[in-house]
């Protein structure tokens, strides 16, 4: 076997000749990745390893901006691994990422855990006042500073050796819950063998269950497949009570049936792993450790601002639990209220209350249409930016689609994809990444990709979405603005490398757009007529907002408050039971409503054990507040023009992580975050 020529020809080793350097997937086999990450690791390595031995004396030049400099192949093909295996994975990525995760992790303490390398940097740290950097280049050296501190770059080298272990192990744990959890979301869908059992179920619905049971081998029947909360969609419509049961408890157990794909054990180790990593670095738990560098800064804030949302969510949500009872009893259902019949009974009150059937409202949101003139209208009121279609960019998936965005002036800005259908071998959710990132040191333009896992229709029927879907793609995109939007001359602050209690402000910002009127009747029309929706429909929508937001609320803090409870156990507690621990923890902070159960269950909580937001689900909370508080400085002056558009890029969505996120937000704001229009906008205060 000829190695060289194996990597001269493998499409990975080099950057794409295509637009942007977009990845060829024509070329791309899943079998190029792991002798290309080998390489990008090694190569990596060597460049570390010259700065670290450069004879020279440290300067910005040959240390800070070298180490921006370097890793780029690693780079590159990590960033095509993370497109696919989230969104298009298959055995030989999965079994991959288990591989490469831990070595991932090891390449990360190769650098952080260099003692002469953070030596250079600590030289550097302590003149930095002498260096007369311009502003982005002192944050950068702050940046690596902490970010070596964080590391343990001050720690024995007998304790180093314990935490790169304790790295590998944990990096290696994330990515086999991640492959558990697929798995088990797949093997968990609930087959119906009567279609009469499917009654509430649109037509459309019925038999895109009918293609998914098909496809599953199971032709003849109907497949409802789980999406990754614990509430399924399907629930809001099926009248069958027996039915909507067995698929809640199809969700809430789908990855606990004691196989191998259950993932309780390997919870219970990442958690007594990052707990141990917490103590090496002399914290107490690792939410302490892992807030440092967050707006918040500490568990006790989290928490404190969560003490102020509980209170008022969980008292809406045991109201809208009478008012739901009241209808069960009306139709003498002869029940109390579970999970399982909150969607269905909460849509029965909506449809009472404000007369809005979701059926009556999905023909006017057809998928494509809201995103082009939708999303993309929003996006050039606001900013300027136009979009056109390419069709000469290789995709993974035929169904997806590929656009060059282009600036206020004409500029090419960046690409876009989107890849809006759910697949059994995509992991759930909705999520926004970039495949190549903007840096002027690189010369390189954002590629940014959208994913999410909206229900595809069989052959010859239109995409047709729920308003909360048109809000997750108006979301996602509010991401893809803040990629795109990226304006740093270094990757490691680039766009949307921000903490995590800030990265959620311009995707959560970007959903009010969704109903502004000059946005919304833009788009909002009927797929067959091209009609636009009636404004007493409209007008429905908007009064319904406020409709069921205790229980929305409380699922999202119950999720926000299992996450900090798992990551604020002290050093060497040993946790027995994963089911035990989750309903004490939820007990204790007064978050055990028993109708409403948590959004993510600990067994399935793919944010904080396989994506990176570990001590940081309560940033949606945290950043609604500020998004709130944002969208109130607009309302304040005039609301969708051009010029604030201009000005909330300008100070918001282009700094990337170049200063305070305080100080960037309330220079914004004019104070710092209020959380009243937070409370108001959820109906929890009136006005």
């Amino acid at each position: 076997m000829d190695t060289d020529k194996d990597l001269a020809s493998n499409p990975l080793m080099h950057a794409s000749t295509l637009p942007f350097q977009a990845p060829d997937f024509k070329k791309i086999n899943s079998s190029d990745f792991e002798p290309a990450f080998e390489e990008g690791l090694k190569e990596h390595l060597a460049e570390i390893d010259k700065i670290t031995n450069n004879p020279e004396a440290p300067t910005f030049d040959n240390t800070l901006v070298a180490m921006e400099k370097s890793g780029q192949l690693l780079r590159r093909v990590n960033g095509v691994f993370n497109m696919l295996s989230g969104a298009n994975t298959d055995s030989v990525l999965q079994k991959l990422s288990e591989e490469i995760a831990p070595k991932l992790a090891a390449q990360q303490d190769a650098v952080f855990l260099n003692k002469k390398l953070y030596e250079r940097i600590k030289n550097l740290f302590q003149k930095k006042d002498e260096l007369n950097l311009d502003k982005e280049s002192a944050r950068l050296l702050e940046y690596y500073n902490i970010q070596f501190i964080r590391a343990g770059a001050n720690l024995s080298d007998e304790n180093k050796t314990k935490l790169k272990k304790l790295n590998e192990e944990e990096a290696g744990l994330g990515a086999k819950f991640t492959n558990q959890l697929l798995a088990a979301a797949k093997a968990g869908g609930l087959v119906v063998s009567n279609k009469d059992a499917l009654k509430g179920l649109s037509d459309g619905a019925i038999n895109s269950a009918a293609q998914d049971a098909t496809n599953a081998g199971e032709k003849g029947k109907w497949l409802l497949s789980l999406q990754n909360t614990t509430q399924q969609p399907a629930l809001q419509s099926l009248d069958n009570r027996d039915i909507r049961h067995q698929l809640f408890e199809a969700s809430w157990n789908r990855a606990e049936k004691g196989d191998k794909n259950d993932t309780r054990a390997t919870i219970l180790r990442l958690a007594e792993i990052r707990a141990e990593k917490a103590g090496l670095l002399g914290f107490k738990n690792y939410a302490a450790w892992n807030l440092q560098d967050q707006m918040a800064r500490t568990p006790e804030a989290v928490q404190s601002f969560l003490k102020k949302l509980i209170p008022a969510a969980t008292a809406k949500a045991r109201k809208e639990a009478v008012d739901l009872q009241a209808v069960i009893n009306k139709d003498n259902g002869g029940f109390q209220l579970q999970p399982w019949d909150w969607d269905h009974y909460a849509e029965k009150v909506r449809k009472a209350r404000y007369d809005l059937d979701e059926n009556q409202v999905k023909p006017y949101f057809e998928l494509f249409n809201v995103l082009e003139n939708g999303v993309f209208y929003a996006a050039n009121q606001l900013y300027g930016l136009t979009f056109k279609q390419r069709k000469d960019i290789p995709v993974y998936q035929d169904d997806m689609r590929v656009y060059t965005v282009y600036d206020k002036d004409g500029s090419e800005l960046g690409l876009f994809y989107c890849d809006y259908f759910k697949r059994d071998n995509k992991s759930g959710g909705a999520w926004m990444s970039n495949v190549v990132e903007q840096s002027k040191l690189l010369g390189t333009k954002p590629v940014i990709y959208n994913v999410c896992n909206f229900t595809k229709p069989v052959p010859g029927e239109p995409a047709l979405i729920s308003y909360d879907d048109v809000t997750t793609m108006f979301h996602e995109f509010g991401h893809g603005l803040h990629g795109l939007f990226a304006n740093q001359t270094y990757p490691s602050l680039s766009g949307t490398n921000v903490a995590r209690d800030f990265v959620e402000l311009p995707s959560q910002f970007n959903e009010h757009w969704a109903l502004e009127p000059k946005v919304f009747h833009h788009y909002a029309v009927h797929y067959k007529t091209g009609v636009a929706m009636p404004q007493v429909l409209v007008d429905k929508i908007k009064k319904s907002q406020e409709f069921n937001q205790g229980y929305a609320l409380t699922e999202i803090l119950a999720a926000a408050d299992l996450d900090m409870e798992w990551h604020t156990i002290p050093v060497g507690t040993k946790i027995k039971s994963v089911d035990d621990f989750e309903a004490t923890a939820l007990k204790r902070t007064h978050l055990d409503l028993p109708q409403v159960p948590s959004r993510y269950r600990s067994n399935y909580f793919l944010h904080i054990w396989g994506n990176g937001y570990a001590a940081g689900y309560y940033a949606y909370s945290w950043t609604e507040m500020l998004e709130d508080d944002a969208f109130n400085w607009f309302k304040e002056n005039g609301g969708m023009t051009r010029a604030n558009g201009q000005r909330f890029r300008e100070m918001i969505l282009s700094r990337g992580n170049t200063e305070d996120y305080n100080k960037m937000f309330s220079d914004f704001r004019g104070h710092k975050p209020d959380i009243q229009p937070m409370l108001i906008d959820r109906g929890l205060i009136k006005k």
